[in-house]
C-alpha cells in the first residue's frame, strides 16, 4: 500500500495512492486506514511530502563500504544525529544551495516511518512500531561538516531533507537496492544488506535514547558513492 499526502480544494489529506487515483483518508494513517469515501484523480492534486515528523533521526556510517570510502572505522554503536523537520521538502521540490557552503552532497537513503510510539523497545518488538518506508536524500554541506566536526549545521539547512514521494507499507527492507542518479548518471549503487546495524536494531537503539512518535523518520544511512551536487543538477534516489 502506498500512502501519501496531497492538497485537495485547499485542504491537506492523507490518501491511499493507486495507479490513477487517490482514496482520501479521514484520519492520519497511523490511527488506522479510514477512508472518507472520496476518490480524486492523481493529476488533479498537489502532492506534499508524505509525512511531517516531529524529528528526523539520521544514521551515520551504517554502510560498511561507505565507511571504507571515507577511511573511517565502523562505529561500535549506531552513530545518530538529528535533522529538523523544517529541512523537509517533497518530490520534485528544489534544494536550495546555501550561500555559506561551497560543496553540497547527495546521500540517498532508505527511511523508516514510525507508526506507533516507541520507547525502550527491544529489537524483537521493533517491527511492531514500523508503519512503512520511504526515501530520503540526506543532503549535506560537506565543507561545513568537515569544518564543524559535528553534523548539525551541515545537515540542517532548509530543503536538506527531500523525502517521498510516498510511504510504502509492503516491502521487505532487508535487501533493497539504494541507487542515486545525478543528471541521469548512476552515482550510488548499494544494498541494505551492507548495513552494519539492521533496521530493528536501529529502532531499538534510538528508542532507548529518545521517544519515537508516529510519523517520525529514521533515515538509515547511505551506501558508497556520495559526491557533490552542482546548481541546476537533477538528483533522483
Amino acid at each position: 500500500m502506498k500512502i501519501g499526502r496531497c492538497v485537495v480544494s485547499g485542504k491537506e489529506y492523507f490518501g491511499v495512492i493507486n495507479d490513477r487515483d487517490i482514496q482520501l483518508l479521514s484520519l492520519p494513517p497511523f490511527e488506522g486506514i479510514v477512508y472518507d469515501g472520496r476518490v480524486v484523480k492523481k493529476n488533479d492534486v498537489t502532492f506534499l511530502p508524505p509525512v511531517w515528523p516531529s524529528k528526523i533521526v539520521a544514521i551515520g556510517l551504517n554502510y560498511k563500504a561507505h565507511a571504507k570510502e571515507f577511511g573511517k572505522p565502523m562505529p561500535d554503536e549506531p552513530l545518530i544525529f538529528l535533522k529538523p523537520a523544517t529541512a523537509i521538502i517533497g518530490d520534485g521540490d528544489d534544494i536550495v544551495y546555501p550561500e555559506m557552503s561551497r560543496r553540497v552532497d547527495y546521500e540517498g537513503e532508505l527511511a523508516v516511518v514510525i507508526g506507533r510510539k516507541a520507547k525502550n523497545v527491544g529489537a524483537d518488538k521493533a517491527g511492531e512500531h514500523i508503519f512503512g518506508y520511504t526515501i530520503m536524500n540526506d543532503v549535506t554541506a560537506r565543507d561545513l561538516q568537515a569544518k564543524d566536526v559535528q553534523y548539525t549545521r551541515a545537515k540542517s539547512f532548509d530543503t536538506f531533507a527531500p523525502i517521498g514521494p510516498w510511504i510504502e507499507t509492503e516491502i521487505n527492507p532487508d535487501r533493497l537496492f539504494i541507487r542515486t542518479y545525478v543528471n541521469g548518471v548512476l552515482k550510488q549503487d548499494g544494498t541494505t544488506s551492507d548495513m552494519q546495524f539492521p533496521l530493528h536494531e536501529l529502532i531499538s537503539f534510538v528508542s532507548r535514547v529518545m521517544t519515537l512518535l508516529p510519523g517520525d523518520i529514521i533515515s538509515t544511512g547511505t551506501p558508497p558513492g556520495i559526491g557533490p551536487m552542482n546548481k541546476g543538477d537533477s538528483v533522483e534516489v
